[in-house]
């Protein structure tokens, strides 16, 4: 006997299959969209998040990078972010629920797939108020007058209108923002991107970063390696297992082309660095590549006009702000597009390390739009601030505050543009969240 037939008809795959109707839209569920979206269901918001991997988490699960960056001040190791971004690493087992320092300023996801798993779980908590749709792509936006009305997102459904009251663009390169008519600002050349990747059964020998170093240095003169930096190489996961983070690839990230491009050349730089160590480094004599991670990572895109425009002044000079909704702390990472060896950058980090400072909700709020925020990388900075301002946890404090601050809009009946950025401090603050700038 034959399996019943759902559907023989033939369907137009350009049709919108339905329609969805949500308090918040998130849209991208890396840090700051995970953060965001757990953040609005918990305040009892209809939350949508949506996700083009098959999976949450962004820089640390997509792109692979495992460190908890601007969770802590570099010297005295205390947590300048808690809220859901400690929660999350306390659940990874690196440290406790109330912990006031770490041991590291950049503490250790110790399995990128368990923080997978986390999250997966952390949203199934929220089942009540959360719906997650990952495999799905943000493709379009639909405004009136100062109001985001509908967002398409293209899936296995076909193309679904979302009708959002409130929507937060986590997407990285601000498409939702951009795409609805905020002003944003994107340098012709922007920082580098990188792809993250692992080799196995290295041998542990004195020196191995400078022989891989010199290794590099020979390929890139044979021609076999463009660019590259540092290289960073770390026994991390497993004693004979080796993570790096040393490809150095120029590309704009918001033109697919030049995305995909950037893609393959950096498989491609990965593996030249693998075949010129197991060449040239005996260490590497019997090993393997293990894996490159899905994505390259992106540093720098389209970086939104807000409100207020964060700068390098507001951060070398720890200005406090009303409205602060998060804390600060990394120094300003700017990675050149040249091979930079033994280093991420031309300068020394020490001389461009900033004291814990404020990062204002109004940074958050885009000009034109009222019902959208944004959280993570395409925050409302300066390029220079930008530079501090973009990496993990740090992204994490945002997402979280721009979920407080949808819901509390929802609830209050007024936008997000004109929500009182003070209170949504206070609220942050009574949830042992929000800005943590002074000890």
């Amino acid at each position: 006997m034959s399996a019943p037939v759902i559907s023989a008809e033939p369907k137009s795959t350009h049709q919108t299959s339905r329609t969805i109707e949500t308090d918040v839209l998130v849209c991208g569920g890396g840090c700051a969209g995970s953060a965001a979206a757990l953040a609005a269901a918990r305040a009892g918001a209809k939350t949508l998040l949506v996700e083009k991997a098959p999976f949450a988490g962004g820089i640390i699960t997509s792109v692979g990078l495992p460190y908890f960056d601007g969770i802590a001040h570099i010297t005295t190791k205390r947590i300048v972010v808690r809220g859901i971004a400690l929660e999350l690493l306390s659940k990874s087992g690196v440290c406790a629920p109330d912990a006031q320092t770490v041991a590291k300023h950049n503490p250790t996801i110790p399995n990128t797939f368990e923080f997978k798993l986390l999250l997966d779980r952390s949203f199934q908590e929220q089942k009540d108020n959360l719906t997650v749709l990952f495999n799905s792509f943000i493709c379009d936006s639909h405004s009136s007058g100062d109001r985001i009305e509908s967002v398409t997102i293209a899936n296995k459904d076909g193309l679904v209108i979302v009708k959002p009251k409130v929507v937060i663009d986590c997407s990285g390169d601000a498409d939702v923002a951009a795409w609805a008519g905020a002003p944003f600002e994107q340098n012709a050349e922007v920082q580098p991107l990188t792809l993250h990747f692992r080799i196995g059964h290295v041998q542990r020998v004195p020196d191995i970063s400078k022989l891989c170093r010199e290794a590099l240095v020979k390929a890139q003169e044979r021609g076999e390696l463009p660019q590259f930096y540092g290289p960073g190489v770390m026994f991390m996961y497993a004693n004979d297992e080796i993570y790096i983070h040393g490809v150095r690839v120029p590309a704009n990230p918001t033109d697919a082309a030049d995305l995909s491009r950037a893609e393959m050349q950096g498989r491609a730089d990965a593996h030249a660095m693998f075949r010129a160590w197991k060449r040239d480094v005996p260490a590497f004599n019997d090993s393997f590549f293990v894996e490159a991670y899905p994505w390259i990572g992106v540093r720098e895109s389209r970086r939104i006009l807000g409100q207020y425009v964060l700068n390098e002044d507001d951060l070398m000079k720890a200005r406090r702000f009303d409205d602060a909704i998060a804390t600060g702390c990394w120094y300003l990472d700017l990675h050149p597009n040249k091979t930079v060896i033994g280093s991420a950058n031309d300068f020394d980090p020490k001389k461009v390390q900033p004291e814990p400072y404020d990062i204002p909700y109004r940074s958050l709020v885009p000009q034109k739009i009222s019902n959208l925020l944004v959280a993570g990388r395409c925050h409302s900075a300066t390029r220079g601030a930008h530079a501090s301002t973009r990496v993990t946890v740090t992204a994490m404090a945002m997402g979280e505050a721009a979920g407080v601050a949808a819901a509390m809009s929802l609830k209050e009946k007024t936008s997000v543009a004109m929500l009182n950025g003070q209170r949504v401090r206070e609220t942050l603050a009574a949830q042992n969240a929000g800005p943590f700038t002074d000890s």
